[in-house]
C-alpha cells in the first residue's frame, strides 16, 4: 500500500513554514492520540502516520530529499524512522512542540543558579552652576553584596550544597494531569537543583545581604536634566557568585534663581528703569563666571534681548560653548512721591503735544489697528 503524501496528512501546502508545520502536526496529534480514542485501531494508524510525516517535514535534510525525490528519496539514509510502534509516551513525541510551554522537554535540565545581579538607579539633584562646571560627588546606595561569612555561597562555611532529593538535581520534576506527562519547576529548590541544608548564619541562606555603599561620582561639565552616567558593577552582587549588576546616576538639575537653561544657552531676565530704556545706559548683567557691563542702547524697548557669546554651557557630548540671552524688562516705578507724579504728568504732556505721537510708535499703530477692526466690523 503507498504512502500517502506527507504534506497531505498533516493538511499544509510545501511553501508552509515550520512553524506552521509544528501547529498542523499538533493539532493533528491531540486529535489522534490513542490516549485520546481508546481501542480505536484506524485513529492510532493516523496518528503514527501523523507522528511519521512530521519526523520528516520537521527535519530539514529529511524534508529536502522528500521534496526533491519523495518517499524514494528517505529509503536511503532515512533509516526506519516510520516504521517503529507506538510506545505510549506522550510526552516523549511532544516534549520538542510542548517544551516551550512545559518548561522543556524531556532532557530535564536544570536552569542556572547563578544569575547576574539587579541594576539600580540614583537619582542624583546637581544645582546648575555643578552642572555646567562638572562635581564630584558622594553618594550613599543601599544594596546587595555578597555575603563575606560564605563568600556568596549561602552555605554555612565548612559546608556545602548538596543535589535536591525531590528532583535528584535536575530542577525539574514530571506531573501527571491526565493524558499529558509535562515538567514542571521542582517546588524544593526552585529550579535551581540544590539545597542548603545548613544555611550561613550572617545571611540566611541568601548568599547576599544588604549593606549601603558609600561611592563617588564623578560628574562630567555640561550634564542636563535626564542624562545618565553608569557605574559598572556597583549595583546588586548577582546570586551564588554571579555579577553585580550596574548603578545608573539619573542627574536632575534644579532650578536657578536667576538662569533658566535651554540645552546649551542659558536666559536670564534683568529689570531696568524707563529712564535708562529712553535715554540708555550701562548694566551689569550676572553670569556664570562673575559680573560683566552690558551696554544698553537709548530708546530700548521692554523683551529685548542681548545675546553674549560663550556665557552658556559647553555641552557634556562636545560642540562650541552656547550663550546667555539677556532679556531687559523695564520696570514701572512705584510708591511715587506728589512731586514725582507731578514731573510725569509734565512728561505726559509734553511727549503728547502734537498729532504725530512720534514718541509712541508702537502704542499709534496699536490703536490704529483697532481703530480699522471695528470700522471693518460695520
Amino acid at each position: 500500500m503507498s504512502k500517502r503524501d506527507y504534506y497531505e496528512v498533516l493538511g499544509v501546502s510545501r511553501d508552509t513554514s515550520d512553524r506552521d508545520i509544528k501547529k498542523a502536526y499538533r493539532r493533528m496529534a491531540m486529535k489522534f492520540h490513542p490516549d485520546r480514542n481508546p481501542g480505536d485501531a484506524e485513529a492510532e494508524d493516523k496518528f503514527k502516520e501523523v507522528n511519521e510525516a512530521y519526523e520528516v517535514l520537521s527535519d530539514a535534510q529529511k524534508k529536502a530529499a522528500y521534496d526533491q525525490y519523495g518517499h524514494a528519496g528517505l529509503e536511503q539514509g532515512a533509516g526506519g524512522f516510520g516504521g517503529g510502534g507506538f510506545d505510549g509516551s506522550f510526552s516523549d513525541i511532544f516534549g520538542d512542540v510542548f517544551g516551550d510551554i512545559f518548561g522543556g522537554g524531556g532532557g530535564g535540565r536544570r536552569r542556572s543558579s547563578v544569575q547576574r545581579g539587579a541594576d539600580l538607579r540614583y537619582n542624583l539633584d546637581l544645582s546648575l552652576e555643578e552642572a555646567v562646571r562638572g562635581v564630584e560627588k558622594s553618594i550613599k546606595v543601599p544594596t546587595l553584596v555578597p555575603c563575606d561569612t560564605c563568600d556568596g555561597s549561602g552555605a554555612k562555611p565548612g559546608t556545602s550544597a548538596k543535589a535536591c532529593g525531590t528532583c535528584g538535581g535536575h530542577g525539574q520534576v514530571r506531573m501527571q494531569q491526565g493524558f499529558f506527562s509535562v515538567q514542571q519547576t521542582c517546588p524544593t529548590c526552585r529550579g535551581e537543583g540544590k539545597v542548603i541544608s545548613d544555611p550561613c548564619g550572617s545571611c540566611r541562606g541568601h548568599g547576599r545581604v544588604e549593606k549601603v555603599k558609600t561611592l563617588s561620582v564623578k560628574i562630567p561639565p555640561g550634564v542636563d536634566t535626564g542624562d545618565r552616567i553608569r557605574l559598572s558593577g556597583e549595583g546588586e552582587a548577582g546570586s551564588h557568585g554571579g555579577p553585580a549588576g550596574d548603578l545608573y546616576v539619573q542627574v536632575n538639575v534644579q532650578q536657578h534663581p536667576i538662569f533658566e537653561r535651554d540645552g546649551r544657552n542659558l536666559y536670564c531676565e534683568v529689570p531696568i528703569s524707563f529712564v535708562d530704556a529712553a535715554l540708555g545706559g550701562e548694566l551689569e548683567v550676572p553670569t556664570l563666571d562673575g559680573r560683566v557691563k552690558l551696554r544698553v542702547p537709548a530708546e530700548t524697548q521692554t523683551g529685548k534681548l542681548f545675546r553674549l557669546r560663550g556665557k552658556g554651557v559647553s555641552p557634556v557630548r562636545g560642540g562650541p560653548t552656547g550663550d546667555l540671552l539677556v532679556r531687559v524688562v523695564i520696570e514701572t516705578p512705584v510708591h511715587l512721591t506728589s512731586r514725582q507724579k507731578e514731573l510725569l504728568k509734565e512728561f505726559q504732556q509734553a511727549t503728547e503735544e502734537g498729532s504725530d505721537h512720534k514718541h509712541s510708535p508702537k502704542k499709534t499703530s496699536f490703536f490704529d489697528s483697532v481703530k480699522q477692526f471695528f470700522e471693518d466690523m460695520t
